[in-house]
């Protein structure tokens, strides 16, 4: 059996250790992608908080995953962050940080140039439609193939390429407008 499928076997019977090493295992992998769509550390501790307290009350009501941990979890958790995203007032600014895993240059006018980028680029990705958004990010980002991609999102693996594929092109042509490089 494979390890994937015997813990999601065990968090379902409601072992402790199992639920415990889900969440040791995905917590780090959502919290970094509903912070990179945020750029909100407080809320991407608090989607994290949320998918797993979903996937508990799922499964004290008999629901919950049946085939893929990981892909309820981002699904859970990109569902959360639109959510909040829709209860956000239009004009609302979105919050351009920088993200706690990109390097930053040591010299101070690199460091400047660095975050102009990385503001550009969240800026750039926040003009997306959400699904392009979430494959960007899960594709890119998070590192997850097509096929996990497909799972987490529910879409075919073609309709990932596709989306991949419209979502770089525009993000090309954002960035190209703006003037930035690519």
């Amino acid at each position: 059996m494979h390890e994937s499928t015997s813990l999601l076997r065990r968090v379902r019977g409601g072992d402790e250790t199992a639920l415990t090493r889900a969440y040791d295992e995905y917590a780090p992998g959502i919290y970094r992608y509903a912070y990179r769509l945020t750029g909100h550390r407080a809320t991407a501790q608090d989607v994290v908080s949320d998918t797993f307290r979903r996937l508990l009350a799922a499964l004290r009501n008999g629901g919950g995953p049946t085939d893929h941990l990981s892909a309820w979890l981002y699904r859970v958790a990109h569902n959360l962050v639109v959510d909040g995203f829709r209860r956000q007032p239009e004009d609302a600014p979105v919050p351009l940080q920088n993200a706690p895993e990109i390097p930053v240059p040591s010299r101070a006018e690199g460091r400047m140039e660095h975050e102009e980028a990385v503001s550009a680029a969240r800026a750039a990705l926040a003009k997306l439609t959400p699904l392009q958004q979430q494959v960007i990010a899960l594709r890119f980002l998070e590192g997850l193939s097509i096929r996990e991609t497909a799972e987490i999102t529910g879409k075919t693996e073609g309709a990932i390429k596709a989306l991949q594929h419209r979502g770089t092109n525009s993000l090309r042509r954002i960035l190209e407008d703006d003037d930035v490089e690519a």
